[in-house]
């Protein structure tokens, strides 16, 4: 039988049975330090881009912040998000150049915990699609976290250069 390990997927931990002493292990050595569970932090749905017409507005109309290890996709609509009444929208793409099926899982689990941990810092009515490339799956977490924050401030100071640039 193959071993299993359930935790969080922040930190990559070698593959044994399942039990409790590995699931301990796993959470102690996550740098989120979740409180009160092991598993990863969760996306809400109302913080998810969930259809393909939402994910093709975004990536085709969008402006794109390439990164080494992922590029991203960020697209503005206030009218959209006041219809909607919710904050800032993720979604990831995560294609077959990036490994197998393990692997990718893998990395779409750590871009979803590192948007998470992003959500704060993006403005209400932003749409977001994360598209990794394939040398996602060998970066470190800390990689993944400083990326994804640079390629959303650079998203964050283009947006309010724009606007300045509109309204002059």
């Amino acid at each position: 039988p193959r071993g299993t390990v359930s935790g969080c997927a922040c930190v990559r931990v070698p593959a044994a049975r399942s039990s409790a002493l590995v699931a301990a292990r796993v959470a102690s050595s996550c740098p989120l330090k979740h409180p009160g569970s092991i598993s990863s932090p969760v996306l809400a749905k109302a913080n998810r881009i969930t259809t393909g017409d939402d994910y093709k507005g975004v990536v085709r109309r969008g402006r794109r912040f390439v990164t080494p290890h992922f590029v991203t996709y960020v697209r503005s609509d206030p009218e959209a998000a006041a219809s909607r009444g919710q904050g800032a929208r993720f979604g990831f793409i995560v294609a077959k150049t990036v490994g197998g099926a393990t692997q990718r899982n893998r990395v779409r689990r750590r871009l979803k915990a590192a948007s998470y941990l992003m959500l704060d810092r993006v403005q209400p009515g932003v749409d977001v699609v994360i598209r990794a490339l394939p040398d996602c799956s060998t970066a470190s977490w800390e990689t993944l976290r400083s990326e994804l924050a640079e390629s959303l401030a650079r998203s964050a100071n283009s947006s309010t250069s724009r606007r300045r640039e509109s309204s002059s």
